[in-house]
């Protein structure tokens, strides 16, 4: 699928129970979806909604043992006797986001064509770990089905981020779009210390390490659980491969902050916004204060 231009939209985010951790509901501008979100624990009052007794796509999101993002793709006839299975039947999840459509225009073709492209895109872009134990085929479409289906997909890859949910986007995609939205941003960011070797870029959710980067396989003694269980995940997921005494990456992968990435390379603690330089030897925090001079 070509990458959609970016546009002006409006989204409506209706709390439904008054408060903004309550139970919520989204709809866009144009557009005929309309999401559900819903913590576990609100759950059986997400049941009493009509959506809820529609056909739709939903996904269950929650935590690995290690802390890294976990996703859980579904579709199903009526969402609301489907998602109540996974209350007993999985328990990482605290949140689902349930798609529909306000004019009954999903039918279990077209539910089965959002769920087969939402987890090629989250295996993809392998930035969360996936529950998904099988990856089912898209059904067979009409040209017509197919191209609303689209349609309705890129609406709601749309309305996922806002749910801090970023499962289906590339990093090699982000980075791009990124570099073109900011044209005073630099090309690459460096990291070359204590035997690492990476190159970088920064996103608007975070930094990007690209593909060929080289982690240092050893870890300093000081190194927080979080960091390395990280790098264990990492490894496990196959994002970091051994290689020649090191840990390369095997594709772009988006981190939440410059230093979260040093030290995944770094094999410890590492302020990010001094060990990204570009290739002038400019730190990335001279980089940021430099702009925001500019404002």
């Amino acid at each position: 699928m070509h990458q959609v231009q970016p546009r002006p939209t409006s989204i409506r985010i209706f709390l439904a129970d008054g408060t903004p951790e309550g139970l919520r509901v989204i709809e866009k501008s144009n557009w005929t979806g309309r999401a559900v979100v819903a913590n576990r624990s609100q759950f059986e009052r997400a049941l009493a909604r009509s959506e809820m007794a529609q056909p739709g796509v939903y996904v269950l999101t929650g935590l690995t043992e290690e802390g890294a993002s976990k996703l859980y793709v579904g579709e199903a006839d009526v969402l609301g006797e489907r998602i109540k299975q996974h209350v007993s039947g999985k328990e990482f999840w605290t949140r689902t986001v349930a798609f529909t459509s306000t004019n009954e225009g999903l039918n279990k073709a077209n539910v089965r064509y959002l769920e087969s492209r939402l987890l090629t895109l989250a295996k993809t872009a392998n930035q969360w770990a996936l529950d998904n134990g099988t990856f089912p085929a898209p059904p067979p479409l009409s040209e017509a089905d197919r191209a609303d289906a689209e349609w309705f997909l890129a609406e709601m890859l749309v309305i996922f981020p806002l749910l801090g949910i970023d499962a289906f986007e590339s990093a090699t995609n982000q980075a791009a779009t990124t570099q073109t939205e900011k044209a005073e941003a630099p090309l690459a960011l460096y990291l070359n210390e204590r035997g690492a070797e990476g190159t970088g870029k920064e996103v608007a959710d975070g930094f990007v390490v690209l593909k060929g980067s080289q982690a240092r396989a050893e870890e300093t003694v000081s190194i927080h659980d979080y960091m390395r269980e990280q790098r264990q995940l990492l490894q496990e997921r196959g994002v970091l491969a051994p290689l020649d005494g090191k840990l390369v990456f095997t594709q772009d992968f988006r981190f939440s902050s410059p230093s979260t990435a040093a030290g995944v390379l770094v094999g410890g603690a590492s302020n990010g916004r001094i060990a990204w330089k570009d290739a002038s030897g400019k730190t990335l925090k001279a980089i940021q204060d430099a702009r925001l001079a500019k404002v």
